[in-house]
């Protein structure tokens, strides 16, 4: 059996690998991931070397192994589905949930885990609009673009958030954005990036590092699918 730390290490690892669309994965940035030190990274991941679940040499580009990979995907799946039980059943606000998951997600019956999951009818994203891993460990591929790569007159529509930290989600409903909000981009500076656009009939400026950190798709795409029409999509 896992620690909650070596479990924590190992869904941080598949996490930054997964989003990056990359399998390694450098010391520094799991630290800093972790809000950790180097050395204190370091000394962890030579216990979970030690148990055949990363490979991995000191300070080096670590990888998951396949049994190290399996246990971060069932810790992301218990997280992400008690998040989504926390919002749909017992009203938490979307800011919240991240908080009480991170507790949850080390409960360690799969029988509790599966019925859960069929409890919710097999949500495949959570509140932030994250993947849920099924029970075989497969994820739906989201094909999505971020808030600043999206072009000026151009709509689009948020599946997700890169940020899940209370803060940046308060700030998001405080700008009045949500899951599958409409945006559309009325213009940038070209100076520093700040980005005019409008929600609802309401207008907004948002910082670069705003709209880097909010996933969206073509307003005419579907969520996990490419788009349909990739010669007039609108996120250019």
């Amino acid at each position: 059996m896992l620690t909650y730390t070596e479990e924590n290490y190992l869904k941080a690892l598949f996490k930054i690998s997964f989003d990056n669309d990359n399998e390694e994965v450098g010391t520094n940035e799991l630290a800093t991931y972790l809000a950790v030190k180097p050395a204190t990274a370091n000394d962890m991941l030579k216990k979970l070397k030690d148990k055949g679940l990363v490979d991995y040499e000191k300070y080096g580009k670590i990888t998951l192994t396949k049994t190290g990979k399996k246990f971060a995907i069932d810790v992301l799946r218990k997280h992400r589905l008690w998040e989504t039980f926390l919002f749909e059943k017992l009203d938490f606000s979307w800011d919240e949930v991240h908080e009480v998951a991170e507790q949850l997600e080390h409960i360690q019956s799969q029988k509790l885990v599966d019925k859960l999951d069929k409890f919710l009818n097999y949500p495949e994203f959570d509140p932030h609009g994250d993947t849920i891993p099924n029970k075989k460990g497969e994820m739906k591929v989201q094909f999505k673009k971020t808030l600043s790569e999206v072009a000026v007159g151009s709509s689009c529509k948020m599946v997700a958030v890169k940020d899940n930290s209370s803060s940046f989600l308060q700030y998001v409903v405080k700008v009045g954005l949500g899951i599958n909000n409409e945006i559309k981009v009325l213009s940038k500076q070209e100076y520093d990036k700040l980005t005019d656009i409008e929600v609802n009939g309401v207008k907004s400026s948002v910082s670069q590092k705003f709209a880097e950190n909010i996933f969206v798709v073509c307003k005419n795409c579907a969520v996990g699918k490419p788009c349909s029409e990739p010669s007039v999509c609108e996120i250019k």
